[in-house]
C-alpha cells in the first residue's frame, strides 16, 4: 500500500455541528471508492447525509450540497485569481502548472436530473466564465467539460450513484493535460518510463452516494458497476523515478480512477502524486507537497493542480468549509508557498 493510500485510514473524523456535514461528507466520499471508509462517518452526520443526496431519473443520485442555482461565479473568480498568483511563484522557480477543475455532475450529465431540477443560468455558464478569466491571466485550464463530454456515449460520464467522474472520464481529462504538457515544450526525463495501462475491469459495489441513503433507500438503488483499470506491473507513482509531473488534487485523481497512470502513459514519464480528503481542500493540499521532502529532493518540472467545480468558491479561509488545519488566510497561503518552494 503506498503512502497516498494507506492516509485514507489514518485523519479521524471530528465531531462536530451539523452544520458541517458537508465538510465531513466530502472527507468520506473521497475514500469511498477504496472500500469501508464511509463508516467512519459519525452516525447523526450519516442520518443528514441522506437529506443531501437528490434522487434523480434512472435510479442517479446527486449531491444535493451542490448548489444547481447559485452561480458563485464572483468568488470562483477570485479563486482564480489566487491559483494565478500561486502559479506565478512556481513559474518563478521553473515549474509548469497545469489547472484541472472537474465539472459538477449534474453538468456533466444533466439527463438524469429529477423532473423539473436544473442549473440556473450562471451556474449554466460559470464553468466557461472560469476558464475564459484563467485564460486571460495566461493560466492553463484543461476544458475538463469539453473532454467529458467527448467520451464515448457507450460509457458513464460519472457513476451513477457516485460522487465521482468515471475512470473513462478521468483518462479522458488526464489525456488533455498531457497535450498541454507536452506542447509546452519537452519534458525532461527518459521516454520508456510511464505506466502501462491494464484491460477494463468491471467492479460491482456500493456508489458513495447510495452508502449515504436509508438501508431501503439504498437497496432500491443499488449496486454500481465501477469500471476501472487492472493493475499491471510497470514502473508504479512511488518506485518509477523522481516524477516529472506531480499530480496534486483530490479523490478524482486518485489511483483506483486511474487519472495519474494515464497520465504517466501519455507522457511517457513518471508521475507523482499528492491528493487528499475533499475537506483538506485544493490549497492546504497544494502545500502539503511543496513542504515536503519529497519536493525539496526532486523538484518536478510541472504540477498538475486539480480542483472540484462545487468547491471552487471557497478560498483558503473558508471555515466550516476546510477542516481547521486547513483554514488560512490568502496571504498565509502565498507566503508558505513561497518559503516552500524558496
Amino acid at each position: 500500500m503506498t503512502d497516498s493510500c494507506r492516509s485514507l485510514f489514518q485523519p479521524p473524523i471530528q465531531a462536530g455541528p451539523l452544520n458541517n456535514t458537508r465538510r465531513r461528507l466530502l472527507l468520506a466520499l473521497a475514500a469511498a471508492p477504496l472500500g469501508g471508509a464511509l463508516s467512519l462517518l459519525p452516525r447523526r452526520a450519516f442520518a443528514a447525509a441522506s437529506t443531501s443526496v437528490i434522487e434523480g431519473r434512472n435510479l442517479w443520485l446527486y449531491p444535493g450540497w451542490e448548489s444547481l442555482t447559485d452561480d458563485a461565479t464572483p468568488a470562483c473568480l477570485k479563486a482564480v485569481d489566487l491559483i494565478h498568483q500561486a502559479t506565478d511563484q512556481l513559474a518563478a522557480r521553473g515549474i509548469r502548472s497545469v489547472i484541472v477543475i472537474a465539472p459538477l455532475k449534474a453538468r456533466s450529465c444533466p439527463e438524469n436530473l429529477p423532473d423539473g431540477t436544473a442549473m440556473s443560468a450562471g451556474v449554466a455558464s460559470r464553468y466557461a466564465a472560469i476558464r475564459t478569466h484563467g485564460a486571460s491571466l495566461g493560466l492553463q485550464i484543461v476544458d475538463g467539460d469539453g473532454a467529458i463530454a467527448a467520451v464515448d456515449a457507450s460509457q458513464e460520464k460519472y457513476i451513477r450513484a457516485d460522487y465521482h467522474w468515471s475512470g473513462h472520464s478521468a483518462e479522458a481529462v488526464a489525456a488533455r493535460v498531457a497535450k498541454r504538457l507536452t506542447a509546452a515544450g519537452p519534458l525532461k526525463g527518459t521516454a520508456g518510463a510511464g505506466s502501462r495501462l491494464g484491460k477494463w475491469n468491471e467492479e460491482v459495489r456500493y456508489g458513495d452516494l447510495a452508502a449515504l441513503l436509508p438501508p431501503e433507500r439504498k437497496k432500491t438503488v443499488g449496486k454500481d458497476h465501477f469500471i476501472v483499470r487492472t493493475v499491471v506491473a510497470s514502473p508504479d507513482l512511488v518506485d518509477g523515478g523522481p516524477p516529472v509531473v506531480q499530480v496534486v488534487g483530490n479523490s478524482m485523481v486518485q489511483p483506483y480512477l486511474g487519472f495519474p497512470q494515464k497520465l504517466s502513459n501519455a507522457i511517457d514519464r513518471p508521475v507523482g502524486l499528492t491528493w487528499t480528503f475533499g475537506d483538506t481542500g485544493p490549497w492546504k493540499t497544494l502545500l502539503n507537497y511543496v513542504e515536503s521532502p519529497a519536493f525539496k529532493a526532486n523538484p518536478p518540472q510541472a504540477i498538475v493542480w486539480q480542483f472540484n467545480e462545487g468547491q471552487m468558491m471557497n478560498l483558503p479561509g473558508a471555515a466550516g468549509q476546510w477542516d481547521a488545519a486547513s483554514v488560512m488566510t490568502d496571504d498565509t497561503f502565498l507566503a508558505r508557498l513561497t518559503k516552500a518552494i524558496a
